[in-house]
């Protein structure tokens, strides 16, 4: 049987259609693939910042990541950013778009003023968080009255403190982003559901739980894959907080502001070593999606 093909199929081109999709792939080549294939070009070689001739080195660059201690916390440090954000920001997002989806009076109001850090400028955010946690800030100084502490804590001084403050700088930062998604998530959740486990005697628990989470689980997956990838490539939120060094001896480093250390300096800079560890950055980043693909196909075939 012969399909009857119009006027305009039989005079196309067979590369007429790729002429639509070519602006957005040259775009993409030149902008995403060229450079993700450089950095692997790089991480082969001793280039420097500066330009001048570089050489292969091989697998020195990844032998010099395997014995850096710098390098090993930097990973240390990132892994744990994911640990412990990524669980909240799939989680809080999720109870506030909850909270703010019925209409109601005013809600409009609160749904802008959770988004309104997402669309605030990380730096000025950031220095109002280094006025608040520094020695005779305002969060110090609450506490000192309160009669909480003796002495100042060491927000913006000690490693781990650094960490956890720019840990709580993100979360602030992506509550309101997260929840905009979360709420297009629930708008599509078939409101009959929610009737028919109302019939059936369910409380708002059982609901949420039985109807809500099954009907946001692609979303879910979706925050979880997102926040994971900007859990390990968070940079500006301790840069703020921690300095140039990344706090007290670069220990609240992580990986992404390792790159930029090691990459970037005009005179001891080593753009291969950075080329190595951003492909390492990729590579962990790679796994993990595998790995939560696989659990969320695994959840989705129960």
């Amino acid at each position: 049987m012969h399909t009857v093909r119009s006027g305009a199929e039989l005079h196309r081109r067979w590369w007429t259609p790729w002429l639509w999709v070519l602006p957005a792939l040259i775009v993409v080549g030149s902008f995403g693939l060229l450079p993700f294939a450089n950095t692997i070009l790089l991480s082969f070689t001793d280039a420097r910042p500066l330009g001048g001739p570089a050489t292969l080195v091989g697998f020195e660059n990844y032998v010099t990541l395997w014995n850096d201690s710098a390098f090993w916390r930097s990973i240390t440090n990132s892994l744990l950013y994911l640990v412990c954000v990524v669980p909240l920001l799939v989680l809080l997002p999720l109870l506030l778009a909850v909270l703010v989806q019925p209409k109601i009076p005013m809600i409009g109001f609160f749904r802008s003023a959770y988004y309104l850090p997402v669309i605030s400028s990380t730096v000025v955010v950031g220095l109002a968080w280094q006025m608040l946690l520094k020695d005779d800030g305002q969060i110090n100084t609450l506490l000192d009255q309160a009669g909480l502490v003796s002495e100042a804590l060491p927000f913006l001084s000690d490693s781990m403190m650094i960490l956890f403050c720019a840990m709580a700088l993100t979360l602030w930062k992506g509550l309101g982003y997260y929840m905009v998604l979360y709420l297009a998530a629930l708008a599509n959740v078939d409101r009959s559901l929610y009737e028919a486990a109302e019939l059936d005697g369910a409380g708002a628990v059982r609901r949420f739980w039985h109807v809500t989470l099954p009907g946001i689980r692609t979303m879910t997956y979706l925050v979880a894959v997102l926040s994971a990838i900007g859990s390990l490539r968070v940079f500006s939120e301790v840069y703020l907080l921690g300095g140039e060094n990344g706090g007290p001896g670069g220990q609240s480093a992580t990986i992404a502001f390792y790159i930029r250390k090691v990459g970037l300096d005009a005179m001891t800079g080593n753009l291969g070593l950075a080329g190595a560890a951003s492909v390492v950055l990729f590579l962990l980043t790679f796994f993990l999606i595998l790995a939560s693909q696989r659990l969320n196909a695994r959840s989705e075939a129960r």
